[in-house]
């Protein structure tokens, strides 16, 4: 059977025609050139209506090409947030996660607005939560007076494709927004109107792969996050993989049966049944990106001819072991969801390690440091679960010289998926399981492939671990 799956990025806007049977996929991507213009520096907004326009134009183009599809599945940016009238409308910009109103101070006072929601409903809030957002358009008088609820961007979609005209949507989105009793799998209604923040405007939440509609006949489900889709689509074991994932930003996430509360982690609803535990880097591929603009203002200061020169090439290309004695680099620059104004350092610089060389191995370092003390921060018991590093986005699949960097800190070798568009498939797999063609979100997972097949059934690697075990406690 073949299924659709949907990515609503940031950049870019994915879709993949996925073969159940053969395992094969055809992949579209489109950049999500959707960015509406602001004179405000802490507003990152988004064009929905043009977003949907190009997601249908997506659709069509494969509805036409391709023949027996049994369902589309849908995933997109969690956190951010879109109004929608009583037809199902938006009446608003999408206010992406990226957007930081949230963390502006109130009118009067020095505490945050993201702080004074937490304090009135006593949950941990950061700015770019869609709550949060919700909170301070309220505050500013910026919600539309026609608005009949918020949802997210792929909820929108949802509507749109299907005709709907109230948003449904998934636990996984539904607690990426705040103030969601993941007990409960519900929003928070006592410590919401707590904070005032009227019930009317919240979505209906249903199970994962609950059937919404139908476009061109074809069975639509309900929006899955990106991250647990992104999950979906790179492991095969869902209960005995790491994954590290390394884009613009960054996430650790390990598969957990019970619940449990780990500050500095957060606890997200699995499809079906469980929990992923996620470790949120908010620099992550930033940091890099962030040094190579460094590198390329420094030659543009002196006049030198570095031009279109690709330096991630150059900078990837470095013998790490040759610079071991690197400056340590905390690349949290950033801040941290508990902490946002925290700021990353460069620290032990000596006389013979400030070259560029030692300053490359440091950022990555860095970065491989901060996800490994999020995997510290799980339990045991999930750590001692976990046979398989599974690395994703462009930040691994780019730079070898970080898989390796990360091999070496876990001891085990990272798996890379041969797929490139993990939401993409993991939205498919969605609506296979929606469709009943997977009896679990558990059992979906051996569809995925990885890269050098080692012809054993257990996934090969791509990039061998070149240091030793650091006491990780990664099973082998």
């Amino acid at each position: 059977m073949k299924f659709i799956g949907i990515d609503i990025g940031t950049t870019s806007i994915c879709a993949v025609v996925m073969n159940t049977q053969c395992g094969a996929i055809h992949a579209v991507t489109r950049a999500n050139d959707c960015w509406i213009q602001s004179q405000n520096p802490w507003e990152r907004i988004q064009d929905p209506a043009k977003i949907a326009s190009t997601v249908r134009r997506v659709l069509d183009g494969l509805l036409d090409e391709h023949q027996q599809i049994a369902g589309i599945g849908v995933t997109g940016q969690m956190h951010g947030i879109v109004y929608v009238d009583k037809q199902g409308g938006a009446v608003s910009p999408l206010y992406t996660w990226q957007d930081t109103r949230g963390g502006l101070p109130v009118r009067g006072g020095t505490m945050s607005y993201a702080e004074q929601l937490a304090q009135a409903t006593g949950y941990a809030l950061a700015p770019g939560l869609g709550m949060v957002t919700h909170w301070y358009n309220l505050q500013n008088g910026l919600v539309p007076g026609e608005a009949c609820g918020f949802c997210t961007i792929h909820d929108y979609l949802v509507m749109q494709v299907t005709g709907n005209t109230t948003p449904l949507m998934d636990p996984t989105d539904a607690a990426s927004l705040g103030v969601f009793d993941i007990h409960a799998n519900a929003f928070d209604q006592p410590a919401l109107e707590r904070a005032g923040i009227a019930l009317r405007h919240l979505p209906q939440v249903v199970g994962s792969g609950t059937r919404a509609g139908c476009f061109r006949e074809v069975p639509v489900y309900v929006a899955l996050g990106d991250n647990q889709a992104s999950y979906l689509g790179s492991v095969r074991d869902v209960e005995s993989s790491l994954l590290v994932n390394i884009g613009t930003g960054g996430q650790v996430s390990a598969f957990t049966q019970e619940l449990v509360a780990i500050d500095g982690l957060d606890v997200r609803p699995f499809p079906g049944r469980g929990y992923l535990l996620v470790g949120p880097l908010l620099c992550g591929g930033k940091a890099y990106a962030m040094l190579e603009n460094f590198f390329r203002r420094t030659t543009d200061f002196f006049g030198l001819p570095a031009g279109a020169a690709d330096l991630y090439s150059r900078m990837n290309a470095i013998d790490h072991v040759a610079v071991a004695d690197h400056p340590g680099v905390d690349t949290r620059f950033a801040g941290t969801r508990q902490n946002p104004a925290m700021r990353g350092m460069i620290r032990d610089i000596s006389m013979d390690n400030f070259t560029p060389q030692h300053l490359i191995a440091g950022f990555l370092e860095g970065v491989a440091a901060e996800v490994h003390q999020f995997y510290l921060m799980m339990p045991e018991a999930v750590r001692g679960a976990i046979v398989a590093l599974v690395g994703a986005g462009n930040g691994l699949r780019r730079n070898e010289l970080l898989c390796r960097i990360l091999s070496g800190r876990f001891g085990h070798p990272m798996q890379i998926p041969v797929q490139r568009e993990e939401a993409a498939i993991g939205a498919a797999l969605t609506a296979a399981v929606g469709a009943g063609h997977f009896s679990d979100f558990q059992s979906a997972g051996r569809m995925i492939h990885y890269a050098a097949e080692d012809g054993a059934g257990g996934g090969g690697a791509q990039v061998p671990s070149t240091q030793p075990n650091q006491e990780t406690g990664i099973s082998s």
